[in-house]
């Protein structure tokens, strides 16, 4: 059961985890608008990922979750970011792409 106080202190988290968010995602389109088509479409799925994983979290409407996983804001939106098998596939796509375009020198 949760108190008033913690929903108080969840919502005081919550606007910093929507912030954080945010922000990710205003570096993310930053980088965007400067790549080229290729890398800017998966950049786009990279959004979409992060955008669909923002509803997840800030739809969760337990205090407590809020108080017990995102207190410490730090990283952790990149690191659920990074941990979605998407965004692994994305990423290595993109390495193996770069990697061809080494050998092809």
């Amino acid at each position: 059961m949760s108190t008033e106080g913690q929903f108080d202190w969840a919502e005081r988290i919550k606007t910093t985890v929507r912030a954080e968010f945010d922000r990710v995602e205003n570096a993310l389109s930053g980088v965007a608008n400067q790549q080229q088509e290729q890398d800017r479409t998966e950049t786009l799925a990279i959004l979409a990922i992060l955008e669909e994983k923002r509803t997840e979290v800030l739809g969760n409407s337990d205090p407590g979750y809020f108080i017990r996983i995102w207190q410490e804001v730090s990283d952790q939106v990149r690191r659920m970011l990074a941990e979605d098998a998407r965004y692994q596939s994305i990423q290595a796509a993109r390495r193996a792409r770069k990697a061809g375009s080494i050998h092809a020198i």
